[in-house]
């Protein structure tokens, strides 16, 4: 064979070209669902992708307009444009959870929640996260769903404003129905609102810096009933 006949073959099986380029609307399409319930944002497309922004800009618009994507809010950057596919929610992690609307903080829910909680605590004079959020779910004050989570954020920014104060169950007395250890509420007794006190919740009986609260039981090796610090603490 020649060497121009050999040429002539290679030619013929040089391989043809069998996938086009995608356009930029599948390219960036695909890299928002790549996302999932986080998004994307417009800067990190056009970084991911080496598209120009004026392709991007237009097939961002092609894909809005054929509602395969969506804008949604970032609380944490509320002025960048962020996209996410249709088929996806935002994560709590972008949109703030319950706590946000529309990424607005909704003050008037916290305050109808701090409210039932206020009212909860002051009716069981001492009680726990998950017998409040129990509460709020059987007498439907709000028609939000609220986890157990939710409402211990609530109660924590409760203590931080003096409203309420955070204990430990001791098992006796008003804490007979709680396991000891369990974090526990209850109202500042006999200040106003805002009004609670200011050194620490438990500084008052010893079982709230006690390191062997969680061994501690009612009939156990350790218990109130031979605690000489708790002894201590009735006979003052």
């Amino acid at each position: 064979m020649s060497r121009s006949q050999e040429i002539s073959s290679l030619k013929r099986k040089r391989p043809e070209p069998q996938i086009q380029s995608q356009s930029p609307e599948n390219v960036l399409l695909n890299l928002i669902k790549s996302k999932g319930d986080m998004g994307i944002w417009k800067g990190d497309m056009k970084r991911e992708t080496n598209l120009p922004e004026p392709m991007v800009n237009k097939a961002l618009k092609m894909l809005q307009g054929k509602k395969l994507i969506k804008e949604v809010v970032n609380i944490k950057s509320k002025g960048r444009k962020h996209y996410m596919a249709v088929e996806f929610e935002p994560s709590k992690e972008l949109t703030g959870g319950a706590w946000y609307v529309e990424g607005n903080l909704d003050k008037e829910f916290i305050g109808v929640l701090k409210d039932a909680c206020l009212r909860i605590i002051r009716k069981l004079k001492v009680t726990t996260p998950d017998v409040i959020s129990e509460f709020i779910k059987k007498h439907r004050i709000t028609t939000v769903e609220c986890s157990t989570k939710q409402i211990k954020e609530i109660l924590q920014s409760m203590v931080l404003d003096n409203e309420i104060i955070e204990v430990k169950s001791t098992g006796l007395g008003e804490f007979h129905s709680i396991p000891i250890g369990t974090t526990c509420y209850r109202s500042a007794t006999g200040m106003g609102l805002g009004q609670g006190p200011k050194t620490g919740a438990m500084a008052s009986i010893p079982c709230g810096v006690c390191p062997r609260i969680s061994q501690c039981t009612p009939d156990g090796f350790i218990s109130p009933k031979n605690c000489e610090y708790y002894a201590k603490w009735l006979d003052f």
